[in-house]
Parts: structure tokens; C-alpha cells; sequence
């Protein structure tokens, strides 16, 4: 590759070459390089414009510094602004006793957002914990899918088992529009919720209706199938709110990024999910948006908004006895035409998608079709949307759950058009990103998980551990240098243990093989991987059988037990049992590289709420994990 164009993608964070998953150097093409270049809006297609574009990146001030609590920090001579409005002036130095906080700091050169982070957050307590998918529970009060209703019930009965947090798919607010995503993972926005998990019959308005009007809203309810219809849920729960709007009490303006959120949810219902093809005008929040949307439409996305607010508290106060509470999932992004998109349209390279690079689990790389923030942006606008972002996130209280947190320092970018193996990394300000994780988490007191699986660099799972961050350990990736299984002694203090994760077999799909021939089936194992699998599920049952946990020719069920009771064995801080896991289901919730052919995020569980409570499997799968 030519130097200075080398030098220039150096400058701008834009990686030349990576290392894979298995430590071998991977050069960038130059013009994928010259791609990711131009979407952050430096011309590299003449040695002429890498000039010029050099220049400009080595021209830029640095507008957004992070600074640890406690150290003292030199800064220009000028005014520094609370969030609270006080101003003090500081000569040469930030003072060591500044709080943890946000400032702007106004000097002769212009202003820098300055941000004081504390050291560390306090270290989680020892806790067992339930892993739950939301969307799967049923109940005989739910409508088609799991609800908030739903939800709250099965955090009270792991507290009455003992646990200590709860892990939840992420309840972001998806696209209304059908055909509504079913994926968790690609909301519209990361900081409202999800109005599909709404339970109606519980609404204030429900019960203030009259008895013709609460018939008609019953005579909505779906029935509960194989396999979850989101658009048949929305239909049902969409008419059912639509009658009850009316009763709902008509408050003052919603606050503006909730006003910003419903108008683009009015905006939708007319013109459709992706703002991307919407007229003109209505592009971009302003005037031209409001007016187009109109109060009546956007009151009643508002006041879904506060309905699911009032049903997420109930769940918070069910989770109040558990020392961690409800670990929240905090996706990687956002659909690239949808709410947060438009909001923040100004900080995202719109016209890029993040995913991966190719590895031994997908060779042609992934694409998850999210837009990433443009690093530059940020920096220049203080991280206000990231700072909203995590505000939102963390208001939910327990513990947050940051999905592929490798991304604080490095995101896959993969240019309009290309493939997912014509991409490159573009490296972030991770002091900054961590630091204001560090200071939300402070502030909402919730402890932080950092979803670190896949080829993650040591100096992630580094910085998470001296935060007091968590990070992850899985049972099937488990495994020394030589591809030995761990022993649980040498599972790390600082993560969440789990047999599996939504992205990956469950311990009946893989104790049975099902999960194996699924993607046989659909063209994603080849005969070595497959046999590869065999032999480590024996070499598995072989450690179970040496720790005395499991019998020679013990069923699947009682080998389900005993993997949970290794998992008890680790010295890890949150010990995670999946339903899933502990009711026997052989099909995993998504299956990653597939977008037909598999029901991913559509699986029900394979008991109702009132039927897991009778059930005696996660009573004695609790009594192992919260027996140290």
C-alpha cells in the first residue's frame, strides 16, 4: 500500500491490516481502505486529495478528552462548565478534586468537552442468575408472545429461588411497520421500548373502560402458535390500544427526544420504516416532520411509551430482592432507516454496515446491517447521542449488557455495496467510550457486562477487568491454547459463566446432536466440523463423568444437570442458567447466518409461565448454582 495513503488511514483510525482469528496478519486492500475512507468524507482517490486529506485530519482539535478521577490534567486557561450550569475558572490544569462528571471547558481555542470518570465501579457480588428470550414466554394472560406481564413473574419466581439477576434479550423499541423484525438485536432505538411486550389487559385504560369496549379489546387477543407471528401480535395489540387511546388522559408535550421518537413513529405508520424514502422534507426531524406527523399520532406512540415505562417498573420492583436486578442487553446498533438512525443521522456513517471479518465460524464474514458512529462526529459533538444512548440504557437499573463490546474500540466497517470480507477496522476513542459507560453505570448504580466472545484483543477484557466490568465466559468455548476443555478452576473471576448464548447451541441441541444436523441441513457444517462437534460433545460427558457428576449412560436430562453443576464449580462472579437450557429445548433462539430456513427469535418456550412454576427442573438446577 502507498505510505501516505497508509498515513492517512492511520490518522483517521482507519485499519491497513488485521489479524484474524487465529493470529495471522491480514493485509486491507487499498481500495477498500480508500471506501472506508470516503465514508467518513476524506478523499483518497488521487495522491493529490490523500494530501489534502491529511492535512485536514492533522488540522483537527481534539474536542472530547477523557480524564480519570483523582488526577490532576492539564487543560488551556479558560471556563469550565458543569452539567448543573456552575462555572469556575482553571488556569493550566484540571484539579485532581474534580467529580466524576461532564464539562465543557470554553478557552481561547474554542470549547473541549472534558469528562471525569471514575476509576472503577464496585466489583459485582457472587450471584446466580436466570438467562430469559422475553419474546418466548406465554402465559394465559399474554397475547401471542411474552410480555412485560410475563416477564415481571418470572423475575419474582427467581427471586423467591434465590437468584440474583436476570438476563433479558433487549427490549428496544423495534419497526412498527410490517413486517415488524422479529431480531432484538436491530431496533429502531436503543432508548425507548418495545410496545410489542405490552400487556393490555393491564393498562390503566383497560381497566377504566367500560365493559362493551374491554369485549371488544378481549375478542383481539391471538392465540398462542409453533412459532411467534410478530405482525399477528402488533395487529391484535396495535387495534386493542387504538381503542383504548381514547381514554388516555391527554398530557403536556411529551419531552423532546420522546417527541423526536413518536414523531418518527407517526411519520412511519404514513410513510414507512425506513426514513431513507420518505419525501423529501421529512428526512430530517424539524418543523416540516412535526407538522406532517401531527399532535394526535404522535401523543399516542408518546403514551405507549409511558405505558411500557409504567410496566417495565413493575418488572424493576419484582427484581428490587436481587442484589444485581435485570441485566438489560444493550444491542451493538441500530436499524440503519429507522428512529435513532434519524435522530442521529449526523454522528452515523449511514451509508456503512458493522458486522465481522471472516473466521472458522462464518468464513464469509457478517454483516449485521447497523450503521456505526462515525468517531470524528462524536468527538466534535461532545458523544452527546452516544451519552442519551447509555442514559436510556442504564435507567432500567440492575445491569447493563453491552452485546459485542469490542466495538468500544474497533468496529468492522463494511463500505456501501461490498461484501462482509471487503471491510476494515476503524478504531474509536475507547477511553472515551468506556469512560462514559463507567460514569452511567456510576451514576444508575448498575453493574456492566461486556459481551467479549469471538476474537476479541487482550486489551478489551484488560480494560473491563480493571473497571470492575464483566465479561463473558461460555462452557462451549471454554478451552486452553491446546483446545482443551478448561478447567473450572481456570475460569476467569470476572465474568458471567453460561453453558451457551442465544447465538449458539443449547445444551440439549447440543448433548443430542440436533443442533448439528439443523445446520447440516441448511448448508452451514461441513463433515469435519461436524465430526469435530462429536468429539468434543464425548470429551464433554467425559469431564462430567470424571467430576462424578453424571453417571456412565446418564439421559440428556440428567446430563443438563450436571453441566449446571459444573458451571457452579467456577469461580465466576454470575453463574447463568438459560430456560432453555434447563426446560430441554433442542432449538436455539437465533441461528447466525441464516435469514430463511430457520424460525430464528420465533421459538416459544416449551412451557407457560404457570407451567415452569410447577415444573421441578429450575428449582434443582437453583439449589446447584447457589451451592458455592
Amino acid at each position: 500500500m502507498d505510505d501516505a495513503l497508509a498515513e492517512l488511514a492511520d490518522a483517521a483510525g482507519v485499519a491497513t491490516a488485521y489479524r484474524d482469528g487465529a493470529g495471522r496478519r491480514v493485509d486491507v486492500s487499498p481500495d477498500v481502505v480508500v471506501a472506508v475512507l470516503g465514508q467518513l468524507d476524506l478523499d483518497a482517490g488521487t495522491p493529490a486529495a490523500v494530501r489534502r486529506s491529511l492535512a485536514e485530519v492533522r488540522a483537527r482539535r481534539r474536542r472530547t478528552v477523557a480524564v480519570p478521577a483523582g488526577e490532576e490534567y492539564p487543560v488551556p486557561d479558560g471556563t469550565l462548565r458543569a452539567e448543573d450550569g456552575g462555572e469556575r475558572r482553571v488556569t493550566g490544569a484540571l484539579p485532581a478534586t474534580t467529580p466524576p462528571g461532564w464539562y465543557t471547558l470554553a478557552h481561547r481555542g474554542g470549547e473541549t468537552t472534558v469528562l471525569v470518570t471514575p476509576d472503577a465501579l464496585p466489583p459485582v457480588p457472587d450471584v446466580w442468575g436466570l438467562a430469559v428470550q422475553a419474546y418466548a414466554l406465554h402465559s394465559a394472560g399474554s397475547w401471542g408472545m411474552g410480555d412485560y406481564a410475563d416477564l415481571r413473574e418470572v423475575v419474582a419466581y427467581g427471586a423467591e429461588l434465590g437468584a440474583g439477576a436476570l438476563l433479558c434479550n433487549p427490549l428496544c423499541a423495534p419497526d412498527l411497520v410490517p413486517p415488524v423484525p422479529a431480531s432484538p438485536y436491530s431496533p429502531t432505538s436503543r432508548r425507548f421500548a418495545n410496545p410489542l411486550y405490552l400487556r393490555v389487559t393491564e393498562t390503566p385504560e383497560y381497566r377504566r373502560a367500560d365493559e362493551a369496549t374491554r369485549a371488544k379489546v378481549d375478542a383481539l387477543r391471538p392465540d398462542t402458535g409453533e412459532l411467534i407471528d410478530y405482525d399477528a401480535v402488533w395487529a391484535a395489540k396495535r387495534a386493542a390500544l387504538e381503542l383504548l387511546w381514547p381514554l388516555a388522559p391527554r398530557g403536556p408535550v411529551p419531552e423532546p427526544a420522546l417527541a423526536g421518537y413518536a414523531t418518527f413513529c407517526a411519520l412511519a405508520d404514513r410513510h414507512g420504516a425506513d426514513h431513507r424514502r420518505w419525501p423529501a422534507p421529512l428526512r430530517r426531524p424539524g418543523p416540516a416532520a412535526t407538522a406532517a406527523a401531527g399532535p394526535d399520532r404522535v401523543g399516542f406512540h408518546a403514551w405507549l411509551q409511558h405505558r411500557c415505562a409504567d410496566q417495565l417498573a413493575a418488572v424493576r420492583e419484582a427484581a428490587a430482592p436481587m442484589p444485581v436486578g435485570l441485566l438489560s442487553d444493550l444491542p451493538v446498533g441500530v436499524a440503519a432507516g429507522g428512529a435513532d438512525a434519524w435522530a442521529y443521522q449526523d454522528v452515523l456513517a449511514g451509508a456503512v454496515s458493522v458486522g465481522a471479518p471472516p473466521d472458522a465460524f462464518s468464513t464469509a464474514g457478517q454483516d449485521w446491517g447497523l450503521p456505526p458512529w462515525r468517531p470524528d462526529r462524536l468527538d466534535a459533538t461532545g458523544y452527546a447521542a452516544y451519552r442519551e444512548t447509555l442514559a436510556a440504557a442504564c435507567a432500567l437499573g440492575g445491569g447493563l449488557r453491552v452485546d459485542h463490546v469490542a466495538g468500544l474500540f474497533r468496529l468492522w466497517w463494511i463500505p456501501p455495496g461490498a461484501p462482509a470480507t471487503d471491510g476494515t477496522y476503524v478504531r474509536y476513542d475507547a477511553d472515551v467510550l468506556l469512560g462514559a459507560l463507567t460514569l452511567a453505570a456510576h451514576r444508575y448504580r448498575v453493574a456492566v457486562v461486556g459481551e467479549d466472545l469471538g476474537t476479541v484483543e487482550p486489551e478489551v477484557t484488560e480494560a473491563l477487568r480493571q473497571r470492575h466490568m464483566l465479561g463473558c465466559e461460555v462452557l462451549w468455548f471454554a478451552r486452553d491454547d491446546a483446545g482443551s476443555l478448561l478447567p473450572t478452576t481456570a475460569w476467569p473471576r470476572d465474568a458471567v459463566a453460561s453453558i451457551s448464548t442465544h447465538d449458539l447451541p443449547t445444551a440439549a441441541g447440543f448433548l443430542t446432536g440436533d443442533a448439528t444436523r439443523v445446520r447440516a441441513r441448511l448448508g452451514l457444517v461441513s463433515p469435519d466440523e461436524a465430526a469435530r462437534t462429536e468429539a468434543e460433545r464425548d470429551e464433554l460427558l467425559t469431564v462430567l463423568r470424571a467430576e462424578r457428576l453424571l453417571s456412565v449412560g446418564g439421559e440428556t436430562s440428567e446430563a443438563i444437570v450436571a453441566l449446571h453443576a459444573l458451571l457452579a464449580r467456577t469461580p465466576c462472579r454470575i453463574r447463568l442458567a438459560a430456560l432453555t437450557d434447563v426446560l430441554g429445548e433442542t432449538r436455539a433462539p437465533n441461528l447466525p447466518g441464516t435469514t430463511t430456513g430457520y424460525p430464528n427469535w420465533r421459538i416459544p418456550l416449551p412451557l407457560s409461565v404457570a407451567e415452569l412454576r410447577a415444573d421441578t427442573r429450575l428449582p434443582r438446577i437453583a439449589a446447584l448454582l447457589r451451592t458455592r
